[in-house]
Parts: structure tokens; sequence; C-alpha cells
């Protein structure tokens, strides 16, 4: 019974989700349809914008749903980002530096996996060392700004520039011109993440046990789950998705800096949690959080679309929007505990 009253609580987080994103990118298509707002191509540079944060979103997801927290992800993709632009500026293959950078996700995530499953340590103080950690040998790296040129890498530069059309949506600008909407490669590599994360979830053994662990821990360590080991592999999968997610940040920004991905951590959990994604765990999907991210990026659109809206807007909005959700999700627990009673 309490897991087909979670089953409803998700659906209906997720429908509030949907729902919210569509009266947001509607009421933008209303107010700025004069400025290509309604443009199938303005949705798809959302996604375009925001396909790295989609892959950190898929991670952190993972993560809160064993009821735990990762506030490393900004500053590993800092991190990364800088090894793929230093490296590539020295002569190194992009596909060898974009392996090493997986690595490096392996590696961090395993660490920071095994500090909170096997030795019991706050997820928070382990991935704020982390965080630390990531932000101080960015800039041992390299302290300076570094573009990813044709020169330095032809080959990550051809991955950046790639568009791949799409065979609908098409419309003629201003100026005559038909404009065919498009989508770079760190799209595809996008979805394919929300969607192998949603498959992991949803059909595997390991998902359920990332929802039996944040639903109540002892339980599952009673029932036979190794409790540990589960917690290790949700650090190490949320880095692994937040390399790849460095990846696609790398290929829209072309460059590396000690300031990159400032806070973007914050963009991701509240992204998870206004798709509806429980802090305490045992609840949430990675549509939900998708859609998060979509809202956020709607949001942004059209501060910048207004173009007179001061570009701390969308930060005050997605605070609010994060408070509202808390509090739902906070009346929805209320609702379930009164109910079991």
């Amino acid at each position: 019974m309490s897991g087909k009253k979670s089953l409803n609580g998700n659906t209906i987080l997720l429908l509030i989700t949907i729902a919210l994103f569509a009266a947001l990118y509607a009421g933008g298509c209303i107010a700025y349809s004069h400025k290509g707002f309604t443009h199938l191509q303005t949705f798809l540079n959302i996604l375009i914008t925001n396909a790295g944060l989609i892959c950190v979103a898929c991670g952190l997801t993972i993560v809160m749903l064993t009821a735990g927290i990762d506030i490393s992800v900004g500053a590993l993709i800092a991190m990364d980002c800088m090894l793929l632009a230093v490296g590539m500026r020295s002569g190194i293959s992009a596909v060898v530096m974009v392996l090493v950078v997986l690595a490096i996700g392996v590696v961090f995530g395993m660490f920071q996996g095994f500090m909170v499953g096997y030795l019991e340590i706050q997820p928070f103080i382990v991935t704020m060392a982390g965080m630390f950690f990531c932000r101080g040998m960015t800039a041992v790296i390299c302290t300076e700004q570094v573009s990813i040129t044709e020169q330095s890498s032809p080959l990550f530069y051809a991955w950046a520039n790639t568009k791949i059309r799409l065979p609908f949506g098409s419309y003629i600008n201003s100026k005559g011109v038909e404009v065919i909407p498009y989508i770079r490669p760190s799209v595809v590599i996008a979805l394919l993440v929300l969607a192998f994360t949603f498959f992991m979830l949803r059909f595997t053994k390991l998902g359920r046990t990332f929802y039996a662990i944040g639903g109540n821990a002892t339980s599952a360590a009673m029932m036979g789950l190794n409790v540990k080991k589960t917690k290790m592999r949700a650090y190490m999968l949320s880095s692994i998705l937040c390399s790849i997610g460095a990846i696609c940040y790398c290929l829209n920004t072309m460059a590396g800096s000690v300031s990159q991905a400032l806070g973007l951590e914050m963009d991701a959990i509240s992204s998870a949690v206004i798709g509806g994604t429980l802090l305490t765990g045992g609840v949430g999907n990675v549509i939900g959080s998708f859609f998060g991210v979509l809202i956020n990026g709607t949001i942004s659109s059209i501060v910048k679309t207004n173009g007179k809206l001061a570009s701390s807007w969308p930060n005050i909005l997605t605070a609010a929007l994060l408070f509202v959700f808390i509090v739902i999700q906070s009346l929805f627990a209320l609702v379930r505990r009164m109910k079991s009673r």
C-alpha cells in the first residue's frame, strides 16, 4: 500500500511540474510571439543551452533518491572543462581528453561514494570537500580562461559546431530567409543520458534499490540489500553523468575557466526538487528533473527575450518555485503520515 501511495504522490508532483512548464512556455509564446518565442528553435535553444545541466540533474536525482546530496558537481564540471581546454591546447587528442575526463568522473565518484557509503560521513560534508578540491585543482591546472579553437582541436571544434537539422519546424525570418531548426550533438548526448537513467531507475534492480534505500535504509538492509555498496554506486553514477555533462557544457562554451559553472549544483538540485524528487529520498524520477531543467531554462529565456529585466530575476523566480515545491512536498509527506496512522 505504501508503494502505491508513493507512486500516486510522485505522479501528482510530476503532473504539477509538467503543467507549470506548459503554462510558463505558453505565457512566453503569448507575450513574446513578436520576438520569435513561438519558433521551434527557441525551445531547441533551451535544450542546447542546458544540455550539460540535464546530465547533472539526472545524476543528482539518483543521489537524492538515496536521501543524499552532491554539491561538488559544479566544481567538477569546471575542473573537467579546464582539463579539456588545457589538454587540447597542449596538443592532446580530443578523444583522449574525453576519456580522461570520464575516468576522473569514475574515480572521483568512487572516492566520494566510499566516504559516504562505507565510512558513513555526511554527504554534505564529503561533497563540500569535493567541491573545494575541484575548484582548487581547476586553479592549479590554469588560472586563466583557456579557449578551445579550431587550431587547438579541429575534432572538438567540429563536434561543437555540428548542426543536426530537423525535417520540420522551419520558418521564414524577418529577412525573408528560411531558418531550419537544429540541435547540437550535446543535446543528443543529454537525451541519451536521460533515457539511460530513466530505464535504469525504472526497470533494473539497482534502480529499485536506490528507491528502497532512500525510502528506509534500515528496512532495505533487513531485506538483504547492500546499502553501503549501493550508496557508493549512486555517487559514482552522479560523478560519471556529471563528467558527461561537463563534455556537453564544454561543447557549448568551448572554454575552461576557474569561475565556470558557479552555482550549477544549485540549478541541478532545484531542477530535481521542482521535478518532484523528495529531499528526504525514496521519491522522484528523471522525467520530472528534465522538466525542472526546462522550467529553469524557460524562465531564463523569457528574461533574456524581455531584455529589460535584470539578469538576477531567473535566480529569484527559481528560488520562489523551489520554496513552493518544498512546501508541496512537505504537505504530501504530512498527508502520508496521517493516513499511515
